[in-house]
């Protein structure tokens, strides 16, 4: 072969190359543009509460991580108020959501720093933070049992939830966890709640019952939230039987971060909460509870630790109950108070049990968490290094 032959040899191999390459391209992008298939879940990390299995975001305008979030357009009503740096930042700061209802059941509104007296184990300690909580944006996390119990009652939960969603603050940052025998991060944190409610058509009913690891992953990633109230909402018809936790260390990641654990638990608990004492973490008696039944002692000791609320649904019926109990929640997280305080002794650690009062309506009731943890790992201060 002579030099001229031998040149364009060459040039056809580059050019069959750049044409390979160029058709990679080409493919990369169509796979990029196109609508991709959800594959199946893959372990994401091992973490306190075991495994979460994270189903890839969509393309496309689907969420945004809580590092990533773009900056967004003011909202009309008061100004956020939050604590100084200075002061979320000082050792034993933490922070209290209350809530006040009359004799009537009506929330109770309007209360200023001066009519709330707070003490932490007996003693009376100044509120260095006050905030009434009409407007302000609440980080919160849904988790959705879609055990194989929950198949009949998944419709009406979608609904309920959507409606719950539609209900927030648009500046609330949610996520969605579904959980039957481990947890499934559906719906990273993120302010677009369209994204979240179009997330609820992947819930599948299959398994068992993983409500322990679930909350604890809940908690775990609340805290990443971008605002300092936060809360989770537990929608359930059964009771644990798959966790790798189990409920004193449920208890102890509530203690700590201080987080408000709502529950609908659906279907008969055959237990009266009321007439059966809780131990010193509410587990005597745990064994009455029926296999198929909700546990609402669980739901209701952890809604009692944290200041919120657990509602109980016999049937589920049209849901219009559960689409009631959803449009309460998201109502009383705008009719509450928040609370900053500084425990003596923060360097001391341990558990501090709460109580506030509001002395010139001593008929109200006050709902607020039981306790603070001091010297936990996960920090109730609502700053962040």
């Amino acid at each position: 072969m002579n030099w001229r032959k031998r040149c364009r040899a060459v040039a056809v191999v580059v050019l069959a190359i750049n044409a390979a390459i160029a058709a990679g391209w080409a493919g990369s992008a169509y796979a990029q543009q196109g609508e991709l298939s959800l594959p199946p879940a893959v372990p994401r990390n091992q973490k306190q509460g075991g495994a979460v299995l994270e189903v890839p975001r969509i393309p496309g305008r689907q969420s945004g991580e809580t590092e990533s979030i773009p900056q967004l357009a003011p909202q009309q009503g008061p100004e956020l108020t939050v604590p100084s740096r200075q002061l979320a930042r000082q050792p034993g700061y933490n922070q209290l959501t209350v809530t006040i209802l009359d004799q009537q059941g009506r929330y109770v509104t309007g209360l200023q720093k001066n009519d709330f007296r707070l003490y932490i184990d007996g003693q009376q300690r100044p509120i260095e933070f006050f905030r009434q909580d009409l407007n302000t944006p609440v980080s919160i996390g849904i988790l959705v049992d879609t055990s194989g119990s929950m198949e009949p009652k998944l419709m009406q939960a979608r609904s309920a939830i959507s409606e719950f969603v539609n209900d927030l603050n648009p500046r609330d940052d949610v996520f969605l966890f579904a959980f039957s025998s481990q947890p499934f991060l559906l719906q990273p944190f993120t302010t677009d709640h369209q994204a979240v409610i179009g997330r609820l058509s992947l819930l599948y009913a299959q398994g068992e019952t993983a409500i322990f690891d679930t909350i604890i992953d809940g908690l775990l990633m609340v805290r990443h939230g971008r605002w300092d109230k936060k809360a989770l909402l537990v929608v359930t018809d059964g009771q644990d039987n798959a966790s790798e936790q189990n409920l004193q260390q449920v208890v102890a990641y509530a203690r700590q971060m201080g987080v408000l654990i709502y529950s609908i638990g659906i279907g008969n608990s055959n237990i009266d909460s009321s007439s059966i004492g809780f131990g010193p973490l509410g587990l005597g008696g745990l064994g009455l509870i029926a296999q198929d039944a909700v546990d609402a002692r669980t739901l209701d000791m952890l809604s009692n630790e944290t200041g919120a609320k657990t509602f109980i649904l016999r049937t589920i019926g049209d849901g219009a109950a559960m689409r009631e109990d959803c449009a309460a929640i998201s109502r009383e997280l705008r009719e509450q108070y928040t609370l900053g305080f500084l425990a003596s002794d923060p360097g001391r650690g341990g558990y501090r049990n709460v109580r506030v009062d509001v002395p010139s309506r001593p008929d109200d009731s006050v709902r607020v968490r039981k306790g603070v943890e001091l010297g936990g790992t996960e920090s109730a201060s609502a700053a962040r290094p």
